[in-house]
């Protein structure tokens, strides 16, 4: 399941459990120690976001191993419909004891009690990135384990970038290089930059410049700030002189087909463009390298999915004991190989480099990340500032922003 395809079918997921929650059915009062529990041989559901075979089988070959060495028993179920099967199980109040949990949808999970907040029961939580460990974090608690991850860098044509006369020294470190780079690229009947046209991709422009959708508690809304103000010029003006193009103009579905076609010399995606271009382009030549720097220094999204545990299971300490192997450092490793994902564990950082050294620039991107807006209610407020962005060529940045911000703060109570 690609990235935008688990978003949307975690974000129906959510809309079921607040409905929930709104018709008095919700978590928050059944109390996550009441629910009795089986001090037994665990007999674990666990429902997967699966992104093809490969991760299918890779987390069901770990999970049999933890379960002959647990005496429990684990089933792994690949959702065909996470949104539909999560949401039926919740209504049925019957849902499973470890399922995924999208980053941007965990604060909707876990505003409604859904979740159990697990995270201070973790051994060496703190070896899991701070900024993976802020995302999975709501009112004070890490709730659940970051399972791995994936930041947003720049992926640069090798031929294209040597059409246009560039070396290695061009590839730019700041927005005034980005910009200087794109016009000569341009001036070659080069496309210089695709990127993803919503804020899954622009606001990492947002947080380059020192600014963001919310403030770190929570609470407030502060998208109508100078800084997420000059990103928002600036990504204008690189689209008005056409250095700048969304997929669709380009008659692309994303940036990864986009930058495949060879229609662009530059792109800005996460590390699944690796399988993408060795899949539908392996003859295509390119390197990656971190995002340039804004005014206020390094930035980039992250992208991450965490092993959520039911609040209502009966199985919590075993359920636990299941992530802590799922999550180990050498379990990580294994999955890496298998499906391509990068460990969300500190410690094995050293072997992933060493063994994926192409990925640097991405894994490097861990130590100034920011996660997704960490909010409930949020969704229908970030599909208009979406929208929004995609007439951001033709549309008043500070009136995008001030509609951001009066949306935001109105889903954040006021």
């Amino acid at each position: 399941m690609n990235s935008r395809t688990r978003i949307a079918a975690l974000g129906a997921a959510c809309a079921a459990l607040l409905s929930l929650a709104a018709c008095g059915k919700g978590f928050d009062d059944q109390g996550s120690e009441q629910t009795q529990q089986s001090s037994g041989p665990a007999q674990l559901q666990v429902l997967i976001g699966s992104s093809g075979d490969a991760e299918t089988n890779a987390v069901r070959q770990a999970a049999e191993e933890w379960a002959k060495k647990s005496g429990a028993t684990v089933t792994v179920t690949p959702a065909q419909d996470l949104a539909q099967q999560l949401g039926q199980a919740f209504a049925g109040d019957n849902p499973p004891d470890v399922f995924y949990v999208e980053a941007s949808r965990f604060a909707d999970y876990a505003s409604v009690g859904a979740l159990e907040p697990y995270g201070d029961k973790l051994s060496n939580a703190e070896d899991f990135y701070q900024s993976l460990r802020d995302t999975f974090t709501y009112d004070g608690k890490l709730y659940c384990a970051p399972k791995d991850f994936s930041t947003l860098a720049l992926v640069i044509n090798d031929d294209l970038w040597a059409k246009a006369g560039l070396t290695e020294s061009d590839v730019p470190k700041t927005w005034d290089e980005l910009t200087a780079v794109s016009k000569k690229i341009k001036e070659k009947g080069i496309t210089p930059l695709v990127v993803g046209d919503t804020r899954d991709r622009i606001a990492a422009f947002m947080v380059q410049a020192g600014g963001w959708i919310i403030s770190p508690d929570g609470k407030q809304a502060t998208a109508d700030s100078p800084e997420n103000l000059k990103a928002l010029e600036y990504v204008q003006g690189l689209l008005k002189d056409k250095l700048l193009q969304y997929p669709k103009q380009v008659d692309a579905g994303w940036g990864g087909e986009a930058f495949g076609k060879g229609k662009t010399a530059m792109t800005i995606e996460g590390n699944w463009i690796k399988g993408a271009l060795k899949a539908d382009f392996p003859d295509v030549k390119y390197s990656v390298h971190e995002l340039p720097a804004g005014p206020a220094g390094k930035g980039t999204l992250s992208f991450t999915v965490c092993w959520g545990i039911s609040a209502k299971s009966k199985y919590k300490e075993q359920a636990i004991d299941f992530v802590e192997h799922m999550t180990s450092p050498e379990q990580q490793m294994t999955f890496a190989r298998a499906f391509g994902v990068m460990p969300s564990r500190q410690s094995a950082r050293d072997a992933y480099t060493k063994e994926f050294p192409e990925d640097a620039a991405f894994l490097n991107g861990a130590d100034y990340a920011h996660g997704p807006v960490n909010a409930p209610k949020m969704d229908s407020v970030l599909a208009d500032f979406d929208t929004g962005l995609q007439q951001l060529a033709t549309t008043s940045p500070k009136q995008l922003l001030e509609r951001l911000q009066k949306n935001t703060q109105a889903a954040l109570g006021g």
